[in-house]
């Protein structure tokens, strides 16, 4: 099933999970306990991410073919610009839709290692709007979603250019956006209202995912972008005991703004699990009490 079908489908938010295929042999059997226990909430679908430069593709179209196969979901799989070129991407195209899978998220992509500058691994497509175009001529069965930054594309300092660059993604075809992880809803509200400013009209899905550990939220601030940490929530990790007191706080954090999206209509949510199942557990526990 398309994701813009399921988002079009039903007045109540969908709810989500993203994956990741494991560097280390031993993490698979984690990362499958995870699925298992993930798919028992009932997920409208999952996602599957690519390591830099698509370092993980051969895993990622692995992991998404097992998981349709094993569970039915739909899976949405991650596809980049960086490393890319037509002949690669429709091959890969032709296998997804040989297996059922029938949805990607069209992204740029980060730089590989080993590699200067962005554009020495850019092949055919420069920009992520150039790979939806490809996709919507060549492969008009296939759902496309993109990426949002609640908080601003550190790349695109200029707020209102960032918003036309994601207007020439919709443009081009694109069904959904779903964004980068955000702590204050506020980021996520005004966002939500700049695209509504410029015409972008298709579901926003908000990306969640909690703090687990001191050390974890710098590596989220350093790494997803820059995501931004309020100062309430800032001080009570700094305050906390331990790393369980942390995740606490975390999944303490991550519920209410769960709870708000759901109260004031947001489309769909979308949990960063890092394959981990207890913390989204939890916090659908919290959520329907």
């Amino acid at each position: 099933m398309l994701v813009r079908e399921i988002l079009n489908s039903t007045s109540e938010p969908v709810f989500s999970f993203e994956f990741f295929p494991p560097k280390k042999e031993e993490e698979w059997n984690t990362l499958f306990a995870t699925i298992a226990s993930l798919t028992s909430l009932n997920p409208s679908y999952v996602s599957v991410t690519y390591g830099a430069g698509g370092s993980t593709r051969s895993k990622t179209h692995d992991l998404v073919t097992r998981i349709q196969k094993e569970t039915g979901i739909t899976v949405v799989s991650h596809l980049t610009c960086v490393c890319s070129d037509r002949e690669e991407t429709s091959s890969i195209l032709e296998n997804y839709l040989e297996n059922g899978i029938n949805n990607v998220l069209a992204l740029r992509g980060d730089k590989p290692q080993g590699v200067a500058t962005l554009a020495e691994a850019i092949k055919d497509f420069e920009h992520a709007a150039d790979l939806i175009r490809f996709i919507k001529i060549r492969f008009p069965a296939i759902g496309i979603g993109v990426a949002g930054f609640p908080e601003g594309h550190p790349e695109t300092p200029n707020r209102l250019k960032e918003i036309d660059y994601l207007k020439e993604k919709i443009d081009a075809g694109a069904d959904y956006i779903v964004t980068q992880l955000f702590f204050d809803n506020r980021d996520y509200f005004d966002y939500v209202e700049r695209c509504a400013i410029a015409g972008i009209t298709v579901p926003i899905i908000a990306g969640i995912m909690p703090v687990s550990t001191k050390k974890g939220m710098i590596r989220m601030s350093e790494l997803a972008l820059g995501a931004r940490i309020p100062a309430p929530l800032l001080k009570q990790v700094l305050e906390s005991d331990s790393d369980r007191d942390v995740a606490e706080i975390g999944i303490d954090w991550a519920t209410r703004q769960v709870q708000e999206l759901i109260d004031q209509q947001c489309k769909g949510i979308h949990f960063y699990t890092l394959n981990l199942a207890d913390a989204t557990l939890k916090i659908f526990r919290n959520i329907r009490q």
